[in-house]
């Protein structure tokens, strides 16, 4: 049987574990803030004068969404953080790191690259998006044997970033 050191040791405490959770929560609205301030200026320009494919969504929904996945990425994280450390956790955090900054970096160049360019930039977009969905199944399936729960919050953020995949190349083959 464990002693109550080697348990303390094994688990965090409680103030260490609420710190954790509020810094993935911090880091993945990092991460939706950075994506805000590239979207803002070009939802009215270019993307809302794009041809959109028949299933785009209203605009409206793009923010709730994303508020409810990112905070369900952010508790599959802390839940897996809060295992016993390991290999298997370091490596399912990495990835976890790994697909949030190509998140990151998505936004940015489906929004805004287009004055640089001279046209959005849709099929290099549609590259990282689709790094962002290997990435995400790899997360997911690195998260499983060490929390279940974590991969299923991982499930949505999975659906959507498909979705997602498929209106980018809608828009991308619709505005080529």
């Amino acid at each position: 049987m464990a002693s109550t050191s080697e348990i303390s040791q094994r688990t965090p405490s409680r103030t260490r574990s609420a710190l954790a959770l509020v810094a993935f929560l911090a880091i993945a609205f990092a991460v939706a803030a950075f994506g805000g301030l590239s979207t803002a200026g070009n939802v009215d320009g270019w993307y809302a004068a794009a041809e959109q494919p028949a299933w785009t969504p209203p605009n409206a929904v793009f923010g709730p969404v994303w508020t409810v996945l990112y905070t369900l990425m952010s508790v599959a994280a802390w839940l897996v953080w809060r295992t016993p450390d390991s290999v298997a956790r370091r490596r399912a955090l990495g990835l976890y790191v790994a697909q949030l900054a190509v998140n990151a970096v998505w936004t940015p160049v489906f929004f805004g690259l287009e004055p640089f360019l001279g046209a959005p930039a849709l099929w290099i977009a549609l590259v990282i998006i689709v790094v962002l969905d290997v990435l995400v199944i790899a997360t997911l399936i690195r998260f499983a044997p060490l929390s279940r729960l974590a991969a299923a919050f991982l499930v949505p953020y999975l659906l959507w970033a498909l979705y997602a995949t498929t209106l980018n190349a809608g828009l991308a083959a619709l505005n080529s």
